[in-house]
């Protein structure tokens, strides 16, 4: 097994892992709102996504359907936002941003898959350092945006996790562990991007 394949596993570990708490933490919860539930189900679509795209095996789904979906995601996330009550919708859709950068993510991986000539990605990642592509900038800005939401989310509450070693099924301690997978989703996104191009 290459190094590259080794990656591409603990990637598949990662959103296979995100993907069951997406379910478990916000979309089977009765509790949820529906707008809760559409996210949660967006997000454990992507990482269902980000599970099989690496393999062979993952090209099931027709990429151009895939590239309409995850940008149909994208707009989503900041337009619901928007839909919001007005003194909640300038906060609302900017923490909105990270999720649609994601889909975003997606969006440009299904592009570039249904791209002819394209390789799986756990292929082409061997052929990913020659001659820059004009869309590397874009795709350069958009893994160091999320690289940012990333470490944002998974450094913001860390005094808070030093305080907190109570019940783990407190609201601050799932909000805790929700930072924590929503910044590991971001690094996992942001890896497979640059591994994808």
């Amino acid at each position: 097994m290459s190094g590259t394949d080794v990656v591409w596993f603990m990637l598949t570990v990662l959103f296979a892992a995100a993907a069951i708490h997406e379910l478990r933490h916000r979309v089977l919860p009765r509790s949820s709102g529906w707008r809760t539930r559409i996210d949660g189900l967006l997000h454990t679509v992507m990482a269902v996504a980000m599970c099989v795209m690496p393999w062979s095996w993952g090209a099931w789904v027709p990429a151009r359907a895939q590239a309409v979906f995850f940008a149909a995601a994208a707009l989503w996330f900041p337009l619901s936002a928007l839909s919001r009550r007005r003194g909640l919708r300038l906060s609302a859709a900017a923490r909105s941003l990270s999720s649609a950068g994601g889909m975003a993510a997606m969006t440009w991986m299904a592009c570039s898959t249904a791209s002819p000539g394209h390789q799986t990605p756990a292929a082409h990642a061997g052929h990913a350092m020659g001659e820059p592509a004009p869309h590397d900038a874009g795709v350069g800005m958009l893994a160091l945006y999320l690289l940012v939401c990333a470490l944002r989310s998974l450094t913001r509450d860390m005094p808070g996790l030093r305080r907190n070693t109570g019940n783990p099924h407190t609201p601050a301690i799932r909000e805790l562990y929700g930072h924590f997978w929503e910044g590991a989703t971001h690094l996992g996104t942001v890896v497979m991007l640059l591994m994808h191009r």
